[in-house]
């Protein structure tokens, strides 16, 4: 059983053939306001092993998946990531936004390969055969995301989005990331957040912002509407996977394809191709 679908989406990659990954959160759901039901921790339960994206990103999750973990095999990525690759949220909280930052992530495979190889060794070769593949299809969408996003003059990489997931992606392929709400989708926007945003997409004129699959577009249409009454039309440049891959038939179910439909919108909404 996997937390969310980032998680799910390495697991499947890394089980194989060997066993079959199913997902708590459905996509587009909020891992940070997502309360467990009882039947979720019914099912989490009875799983053989949990995988977690971690780094209290399942935010009302993580204390069950503490008291699980007491009974069943838990693997929470984020925290086997290297510590000292990991971005603040605030201090000594990791922000949990890792996946977007595909080189980072590639070594996600490699996290719950070697878990599973221990709680499982006669199926080892196969997890970490998977695990290896699975890795380098993730570093050469980590170096086309870069090459993507040279197309975009420096001065407009401005990442305008509803909350702050994208500062591992900012940080990877070169662009600012402004979020109107903090990494966690509780904390609420103020009035203030909002007139200080309007401020810099008027002066820096930037062209395009984005909202996300899996939060409110509120706060983003108030930027808009700010930015328009100060004469400055700025377009919506298309919708994000942020904290959720997409749904079957998306074209974003894996992380891969979801960074691929991310930096597509984002090179065509900051070099001004999007709607007004």
């Amino acid at each position: 059983m996997a937390t969310t679908t980032m998680a799910a989406d390495v697991a499947r990659s890394v089980v194989g053939p060997d066993g079959s990954v199913d997902c708590l959160l459905a996509p587009g759901i909020d891992p940070h306001s997502y309360r467990p039901t009882p039947r979720d921790a019914d099912r989490l339960a009875r799983a053989d092993v949990v995988v977690a994206s971690g780094l209290r990103l399942e935010g009302k999750l993580a204390d069950l998946l503490g008291r699980l973990a007491r009974r069943v095999p838990v693997v929470s990525i984020g925290e086997a990531l290297p510590p000292e690759r990991l971005l603040e949220a605030a201090a000594g909280i990791p922000d949990p936004h890792v996946w977007f930052d595909a080189g980072l992530w590639s070594l996600a495979p490699g996290v719950v390969a070697e878990r599973l190889a221990e709680i499982e060794p006669a199926a080892a070769a196969g997890y970490r055969q998977r695990a290896g593949a699975r890795a380098e299809r993730l570093r050469a969408a980590d170096d086309e995301a870069r090459r993507r996003l040279e197309e975009v003059p420096r001065e407009r990489r401005v990442l305008v989005t509803a909350h702050d997931a994208f500062r591992y992606f900012g940080r990877a392929y070169d662009v600012e990331v402004v979020g109107v709400q903090g990494t966690s989708t509780e904390a609420e926007a103020g009035l203030a957040d909002i007139n200080r945003l309007v401020e810099l997409l008027v002066t820096k004129r930037i062209p395009a912002v984005f909202v996300e699959t899996s939060i409110s577009d509120r706060n983003v249409a108030a930027l808009r509407e700010g930015a328009r009454a100060r004469g400055h039309a700025v377009a919506l440049g298309g919708r994000l996977f942020s904290d959720s891959l997409g749904a079957p038939g998306s074209g974003a179910e894996t992380l891969e394809e979801a960074l691929s439909a991310n930096v597509a919108a984002i090179v065509a909404g900051l070099a001004g191709g999007a709607e007004r």
